[in-house]
């Protein structure tokens, strides 16, 4: 079955430095595995959620390289074998900003609730950003990679409505 759980209608708008993406993976082992439960967490929020910015510290990073074979800006290190966070997002008008901040050079991929992946590096400074203009409500599945290294570094995953940049 193909990962068609999309909820409304509606397209991706993304700011900036957000990339799309076909499937493939540089070990050749296919697509990091997006059916396989979070390695943290899975959050459930609806537009206009509260703590807002919702966080999760993290070890980021893991053995399996990630290329721009996954799809432009895409780059770093992950545990492919499953995804750090899980978001389940009820939609509304605001933009939604998926964030990393570490003292390391970390990297984000995302697969949206479209099947479509989404990867950023150095956003803002070495700390990489998605910025979802109309975001769609359903799964997002969240990695947190870094960049040059395969070695797991501290880091926090924000998810917020409200521009941190």
């Amino acid at each position: 079955m193909t990962r068609r759980r999309m909820v409304g209608a509606g397209a991706f708008c993304a700011a900036l430095a957000l990339s799309l993406g076909t499937a493939a993976w540089a070990k050749g082992s296919g697509q990091p595995d997006w059916r396989a439960l979070p390695l943290y967490d899975t959050a459930t929020l609806s537009a206009g959620f509260v703590p807002d910015p919702w966080e999760q510290r993290l070890q980021a990073g893991g053995g399996d390289a990630v290329t721009q074979d996954l799809g432009p800006g895409c780059t770093g290190y992950i545990n492919a074998s499953a995804p750090d966070v899980d978001l389940n997002y009820q939609a509304a008008s605001s933009p939604l900003y998926i964030h990393v901040v570490s003292d390391s050079d970390t990297t984000l991929v995302v697969n949206g609730p479209d099947g479509r992946w989404y990867c950023n590096d150095d956003f803002s400074g070495l700390d990489p950003a998605l910025i979802f203009q109309n975001p769609l409500s359903g799964n997002y599945n969240i990695w947190v990679g870094v960049h040059g290294s395969s070695e797991l570094r501290a880091a926090t995953l924000r998810i917020t409505e409200l521009n941190p940049f």
